[in-house]
């Protein structure tokens, strides 16, 4: 329950008090701000508590926003301020100033709560408003005045229009949020939440996923249509989080990761239909996965590099703003990055139309276009760019590195012999000369060769080497995905190398098992909680030791024991990773972290 306080006089035909309990508060009316601190002392600490002016005149949707979105700590729009438990401490402080301002004849009774939130000694999220209404009508006159304009603007159409995300795709914006937000209401007004709607959409991702594995058309048609739908609810779970500010620390990661598990699920119910119609498109599956996961790496990685940074303006980042002014170039732009929206869409129907292998190909190759111009923008950016970066931002990307044993043990002798760190990128063409150099060789030898290691201990090297200072540079943002690819494309080639039925859907599940972790280790960065421990980074080898352990195997191993191999990690690692990963963000949906809600670029 939340505790909202009145002060002043009621007024006579306020609907207030009713707005009130509406949103969940229990009502309190204090008349002035001294039984105001009185009041508050009454309220048990673990509770929100809102401050509000009686003679508050505005939309109930202009209330919700300002009193009830559980990611502030503070908030306040004209006429009422409200803390979480968090900020508890600098309400009382405001409060008692308030009460002995207005002891002091300094305030006058009426407008505590707009004198509180100057007080308030925290940060303080005001949201914006724009048509809705929020004031504190001083006469009779303004009242009048303030119940009309509430009267010309229907608060709950701006509610459905706020509820879709801001920036999207234009697949969702013109072909599934003009519904699905009426189905989010629907879903708020019978009292399901976001995360029953986003573990809906998992279900149906993975109906869609079975009835691919099936291979027959009917299937195929079945599985287009059903993955359609997931997506429909995927977007209806954001929509409800806005129109009824569910937002969650939970929620938000169960968005992230369950959007990673459909989509890669059901690239492996395709290849199992494949199979079934005598196909074999494993490798295409695991190679489309790849490259989803490291686009995905190299957006996390940029935004994390520059999000905080100084001086982050560049001429190419200028006529990216340019070319956003002109409204046919926004959505082009959008769509050739294929966003989630899009991607899905074009999977449904090449999946009901033709076939697995056509849809991969189709996947490949829209994603590999959208990869290179993604990241030949980025790199243009950074270049052209004075970007003066911050610790926080280099030790995001030390995080998303994944760095495990090996990798420190190189960094601790680079340290010993006193290297300096090098200010011409060096580190980066090291350690991406070593991943070709890897790729190549695992790609040019037979299965069975030790040529493979030998690189793979040179890559080794330079992985230490390239986080051994921190990574401040203006392309250093690549040395994550550079990982990334060095790993996965190695696991990919030498599965396929075995050439033995099995190989690659375990090199599939290898894949995103530690696909996962790294998920999980960019939502937990994003959610201001820190990378995961770091002995959960070393029990399963860091990138750099589960690529030299693959080659090891590789080498060592006939290709049907290699098989079992790479299944016996895969489910290791998914072990640890999951078990570790659903204990922490199960701990801090219960003590309460601040709730997370991503904006940010179409997935």
């Amino acid at each position: 329950m939340s505790t909202a306080i009145l002060t002043g006089q009621p007024v006579p035909g306020s609907s207030l008090e009713g707005d009130l309990r509406s949103l969940g508060f229990d009502v309190r009316v204090a008349s002035d701000a001294a039984d105001a601190e009185t009041l508050l002392a009454a309220v048990p600490a673990d509770e929100r508590v809102a401050v509000v002016d009686a003679r508050f005149v505005g939309h109930v949707h202009a209330l919700r926003l300002g009193l009830t979105d559980p990611r502030f700590a503070a908030a306040a729009i004209p006429g009422a301020v409200t803390v979480r438990p968090a900020a508890r401490p600098a309400l009382d402080r405001a409060l008692r100033t308030a009460a002995g301002d207005a002891s002091n004849g300094s305030v006058v009774v009426g407008i505590v709560a707009d004198r509180v939130a100057e007080l308030l000694d925290t940060e303080l999220h005001r949201p914006e408003l724009g048509e809705l209404v929020a004031e504190v009508p001083r006469d009779p006159q303004a009242r009048n005045e303030a119940r009309q304009a509430v009267a010309a603007v229907d608060d709950e159409a701006i509610r459905l229009r706020t509820a879709v995300k801001s920036r999207d795709g234009f697949f969702t914006t013109y072909f599934i949020s003009p519904y699905s937000r009426y189905l989010a209401r629907w879903c708020a007004r019978r009292g399901l939440t976001p995360n029953q709607v986003t573990t809906a959409s998992l279900f149906t991702a993975l109906i869609a996923a079975g009835c691919a594995a099936t291979g027959t058309r009917t299937g195929f048609v079945a599985a287009g249509l059903l993955l359609l739908f997931s997506f429909v609810l995927d977007c209806t779970d954001g929509q409800l989080a806005r129109y009824s500010l569910q937002y969650s620390t939970l929620g938000a990661w169960l968005d992230a990761t369950f959007d990673r598990a459909k989509e890669y699920a059901y690239y492996a119910g395709l290849a199992l239909g494949a199979a079934r119609g005598g196909d074999d498109v494993w490798a295409l599956a695991l190679g489309a996965m790849v490259l989803q996961t490291c686009r995905h790496v190299v957006d996390f990685s940029f935004n994390e590099a520059n999000h905080d940074a100084t001086a982050n303006t560049s001429p190419t980042a200028t006529l990216s703003g340019r070319l956003d002014s002109v409204g046919w170039t926004v959505w082009v732009r959008r769509m050739i990055v294929l966003p989630i929206g899009e991607r899905w869409a074009m999977i449904a129907v090449l999946t009901a139309v033709t076939t697995p292998r056509i849809t991969f190909y189709a996947l490949l190759i829209g994603s590999a276009f959208a990869a290179t111009y993604t990241t030949a923008g980025r790199v243009l950016r950074s270049l052209t760019r004075k970007a003066q970066r911050t610790d926080r931002a280099a030790q995001a990307l030390a995080d998303l590195a994944d760095s495990g044993p090996l990798a420190e043990a190189v960094v601790r002798v680079w340290r010993r012999i006193g290297v300096k760190a090098d200010k011409s990128g060096a580190r980066l063409s090291g350690a991406a000369g070593a991943v070709v150099l890897l790729v190549f060789w695992t790609w040019a030898e037979p299965y069975g060769s030790w040529l493979p290691v030998i690189f793979a201990l040179i890559y080794v090297l330079n992985a230490g080497a390239a986080v051994a200072h921190p990574l401040k540079g203006a392309l250093d943002w690549l040395i994550p995905p550079v990982f990334r690819a060095a790993e996965y494309c190695t696991v990919l080639i030498l599965a396929a190398k075995a050439d033995v039925n099995g190989a690659l859907p375990a090199a599939f599940g290898l894949v995103g098992a530690v696909a996962y972790h790294h998920y999980d280790t960019v939502y937990r960065i994003r959610g201001n909680a820190g990378a995961p421990p770091n002995w959960l980074v070393r029990a399963i080898g860091g990138h750099e030791g589960r690529t030299l352990l693959v080659t090891v195997l590789a080498a060592l191993l006939a290709a049907t024991d290699f098989k079992v191999a790479l299944t016996a990690l895969a489910v290791a690692v998914a072990l640890v990773v999951l078990v570790e990963s659903i204990r922490f963000w199960v701990t801090a949906h219960k003590r309460g972290a601040p709730a997370v809600h991503d904006e940010g670029e179409p997935a």
